[in-house]
C-alpha cells in the first residue's frame, strides 16, 4: 500500500497510518483539541499531535472518521448555551464527558473511546454512553 492509500499521514514527518486502526494504535498521537461544527456535527474536527521526536505537528481529523466507533444514544435535541450546557463544546482544549442530553455529546464519546483505545483499553463500556 503506498502513501496514497493512508488513513492519514503526517503533515509535518510525514509518517503514514494505512488504517484507523493503526492510527489510534500509535502512542506518539495525543488527541488534544475538538471544534464543534454547530452546522453539521460530524464535520466537528478532531485534533491530534504527532509527538514523535522532532515532529510535533498537529492534523485535523473529522468526527465523521470515527463516528462508527460509538453506538450508544444521539439525541436529536440541540441544548447549546442552555442552562444544562457546560459549554464544553465552545472550548477547543476542553475534552471531557458531557452529561447534557444534547445532540452534540455524542462527538465526546467518540472523544472518550478515542482516549480509552489510545491507552488500550477497548471495553465494551467505552462505547456506551454514561447516563
Amino acid at each position: 500500500m503506498n502513501n496514497n492509500d493512508a488513513f492519514k499521514k503526517c503533515p509535518g514527518c510525514f509518517t503514514a497510518w494505512h488504517t484507523r486502526e493503526d492510527f489510534l494504535a500509535d502512542n506518539t498521537l495525543e488527541l488534544n483539541g475538538y471544534k464543534a461544527d454547530f452546522k453539521e456535527l460530524e464535520y466537528g474536527l478532531f485534533f491530534f499531535t504527532h509527538k514523535a521526536d522532532g515532529c510535533y505537528s498537529t492534523m485535523a481529523l473529522e468526527v465523521k472518521d470515527f463516528q462508527d466507533l460509538y453506538n450508544g444514544t444521539i439525541y436529536r435535541e440541540r441544548k447549546t448555551e442552555s442552562e444544562e450546557c457546560p459549554r464544553y463544546c465552545l472550548k477547543e482544549k476542553q475534552l471531557s464527558r458531557c452529561a447534557a442530553r444534547c445532540e452534540c455529546a455524542f462527538a465526546r464519546e467518540i472523544i472518550n473511546i478515542i482516549r480509552e483505545r489510545q491507552k488500550g483499553d477497548e471495553s465494551p463500556v467505552a462505547h456506551q454512553m454514561m447516563e
